[in-house]
């Protein structure tokens, strides 16, 4: 049968962010020139954001088998092997560009696109973490884009009945013109249920099912997130609609349809919908599918084939069933109203065929379409000259230590995140051990309906990576946020089981940039073959850039580690009046780059300080197990602001104060603020303490207790007291009215 679109040219490709090059290689691979619903799909499915194409070779490098690992890279989410049977799956992507043109609706579909690709494997979702990046909070703009991004995530999250239970936010100038908004969910599923994308049985038939299709999202995610955002560009239209309520139905259905064995295969439809579920699909199963766009539900009337099949909108599914199944699959779909509706065939032609009606108007090879997608050979160059503005300096010149600490606990990067995460709702499904401000990383107990009194198993999350620090040194900048996230379960009682990451950066076709990825990377790679904590799936951001330049290069890291009892879990905040407080681990403090350095309006320096992996691990593996044989009051990394701001936080959190005698010092801001992986704020018996000792560097320097933060170092004295303490800590609260 002939192809009887019309055969758009050059010029339309390059509109469609495809380079001459490209063009002429989809021209090579068909053996013509592709018409319009060809060129729409190769344009997507050739687009950064799908592709990889800039980052695929240097994706390969990292490590992602372990003895945990149930599914790694390449499925909708990786899944690690809690024992019993079950597995966790998680995952964190990025809905940075739409986010930026509009927070609301952008932040809200991205909670509902990682939520998909949970219960896409056979998941059911229970929990989500969010991290943000939004320019400094004296900005109007970045202000708005906090408060209606915030919203979007409490909006769909609480909706839906999924509990956020943790997540981060940094304020950088950087971010002022690109915000990045990267959402990570967890769920939990039995591993014989669990089920991958590809499609496979030659005649099998391919069911939609969902909300319909519309012309909303026609080239959103994929397109705003393969190209910097110009000052003057009405993005607007391009941004998805969700649905949570929707949502909840589908994921209702998805899982009934997984749990009673009616599915070959199961995809989400994301970025570049149709396209890229069902070539995806095709390419993951070795076969070919025909796609009958006539029999697609639209909730607009004449839409064009190649609008049905690049739609991004929200709240869709597709699946593969034999067809004997398909009458009990609809069954189901009419049972959760998604209208679930026979589209296709799975075919044995290797290509990818579109029809409308009786019409072909698309026919592509599959391998095409997905796997010879050109790779690029990155040309990576230290950058000559600072990327970067020195920040504005904030802190009055001769503050002192007491004025310092006082002014930390302000900084946006900080303060309380309290106004924020009661915007969501932390408790839903009754899993959630240790809540936001409670613990460094979010707790939950994989059965809450098991006896209280027996051991409830659990596992904790935590997401992290500083933006500054790995602008400063893209490997060792990636290094510390690794072992942040790990530092973050050690004070819980966590063993890491495996990681994911989003890799936010800017153009990867400058120089500079392509050096700040490549760095990064191997950063990551290096870190988590120390930990072995391997990396299980992720997504990746580049062309974060705007008017004003590239954002800072953040590789943002999710890990997911186990425990034995969530009872025993640790917490953050000062528990026992008279406990001894010491600082533990492999902590060697430097003040470049830190948040003092920034209030100082610094310049950031040219790289950090290297670290001892083996020995960090083995300090975290300390801490780990004394949290677990309840040998520890309190537990507390030690990150942003250094030493003294994570004692302060302690005793916010437990509502005690502690005197510290420090003894001399040559650089007392060093010793105070200064900050690195590897150190950690802990409480408990002094004979406890000892022991801990033993198995890492400890020192006792102070005591719990009182109504204030007293400190004596290098001879001088102050004191702050707690209720100082907690209205520094709260100064974002005026941000939320």
């Amino acid at each position: 049968m002939t192809v009887t679109a019309d055969q758009p040219g050059v010029d339309e490709a390059r509109a469609l962010g495809l380079t001459d090059a490209e063009y002429g290689l989809i021209v090579e691979k068909l053996g013509r020139a592709p018409n319009q619903v060809e060129l729409a799909m190769f344009s997507l499915l050739w687009s950064e954001h799908c592709s990889y194409k800039h980052s695929r070779k240097l994706l390969g490098t990292l490590p992602t088998e372990g003895p945990r690992v149930v599914m790694g890279p390449g499925e909708n989410a990786g899944a690690v092997d809690v024992g019993d049977g079950l597995a966790v799956a998680f995952k964190v992507e990025s809905h940075n560009h739409p986010s930026a043109v509009e927070p609301f609706q952008g932040a809200a579909t991205g909670v509902g696109g990682i939520l998909r690709d949970i219960f896409a494997i056979g998941a059911r979702p229970i929990a989500v973490l969010d991290s943000l990046r939004f320019g400094e909070p004296n900005s109007p703009r970045s202000r708005y884009l906090l408060d209606r991004a915030v919203a979007g995530i409490g909006h769909y999250g609480n909706s839906i009945g999924v509990p956020t239970v943790g997540g981060e936010v940094y304020f950088e100038a950087p971010y002022e013109t690109n915000c990045l908004v990267n959402a990570m969910a967890l769920g939990i599923g039995e591993q014989s249920k669990l089920v991958r994308s590809a499609a496979a049985g030659i005649g099998n038939v391919v069911v939609l099912f969902g909300a319909s299709t519309g012309r909303d999202g026609i080239g959103g995610a994929s397109v705003l997130a393969s190209a910097e955002l110009g000052a003057d560009e009405d993005k607007r239209p391009t941004v998805q609609v969700g649905d949570p309520f929707e949502e909840k139905k589908l994921l209702e259905c998805s899982l009934e349809l997984l749990d009673r064995g009616l599915l070959v295969s199961l995809q989400d439809l994301g970025a570049a919908g149709l396209t890229s579920s069902a070539a995806e699909m095709a390419s993951g199963g070795g076969v070919g599918m025909d796609i009958d766009v006539a029999l697609v539900p639209l909730r607009e009337a004449a839409m064009e084939p190649f609008e049905i099949m690049v739609s991004e909108s929200q709240e869709r599914m597709l699946c593969v069933c034999e067809p004997d199944r398909l009458a009990d699959v609809i069954a189901v779909t009419d049972t959760w109203e998604v209208h679930g509706t026979a589209i296709g065939t799975v075919t044995d032609s290797g290509h990818m065929r579109i029809y409308r009606g009786d019409e072909l108007v698309g026919d592509m090879p599959v391998a095409a379409l997905v796997d010879d997608c050109p790779l690029y050979d990155l040309e990576p160059a230290a950058p000559s000259e600072p990327l970067y503005d020195p920040p504005v300096a904030t802190l009055a010149p001769g503050a002192g230590l007491r004025g310092s600490l006082l002014a930390l606990l302000c900084a946006p990067n900080i303060a309380s995140r309290r106004p924020l995460f009661e915007q969501y709702d932390c408790l839903v499904q009754s899993r959630t051990a240790r809540r936001p401000e409670q613990a460094d990383a979010a707790v939950l107990v994989l059965d809450p309906s098991q006896d209280s009194d027996a051991p409830r198993r659990a596992i904790a999350v935590t997401i992290d990576g500083s933006g500054r620090r790995v602008a400063a040194d893209p490997y060792r900048g990636a290094i510390e946020a690794v072992l942040e996230c790990a530092s973050n379960l050690a004070c819980v009682g966590a063993e890491p089981l495996g990681t994911t990451n989003c890799l936010n950066f800017g153009n990867p076709e400058k120089p500079h940039i392509a050096w700040q990825l490549t760095e990064a990377v191997r950063g990551i790679g290096d870190a988590c073959r120390a930990l072995e904590a391997p990396i299980v799936g992720g997504n990746v951001s580049l062309y974060n850039e705007g008017t004003t330049g590239p954002i800072y290069p953040t590789p943002v890291i999710g890990m997911v580690g186990e425990l034995p009892d969530a009872a025993r879990a640790g917490g953050l905040g000062f528990a026992r009046a008279g406990a001894a407080v010491a600082i533990a681990g492999e902590f060697a403090p430097w003040l470049p780059g830190g948040e003092l350095a920034k209030l100082r309006g610094e310049v950031l320096p040219d790289g950090l300080p290297g670290v001892d992996l083996g020995q960090i691990r083995a300090a975290q593996g300390a801490i780990r197990a004394a949290v677990r044989a309840g040998e520890l009051s309190s537990a507390h990394d030690i990150a942003e602001g250094g030493f003294l701001v994570a004692v302060a936080e302690s005793c916010l959190a437990g509502g005690l104060g502690a005197t510290l005698d420090l003894g001399p010092s040559d650089d007392p801001a060093k010793h105070l603020f200064g900050e690195g992986p590897g150190g950690f704020v802990v409480s408990g018996p002094r004979a406890a303490l000892e022991a801990l000792a033993q198995r890492t560097p400890l020192d006792i320097f102070g005591t719990v207790g009182g109504d204030a933060l007293e400190v004596t170092i290098a001879g001088e004295r102050f004191a702050a007291t707690l209720d100082e303490l907690r209205t520094a800590h709260g100064a974002l609260g005026p941000l939320f009215p």
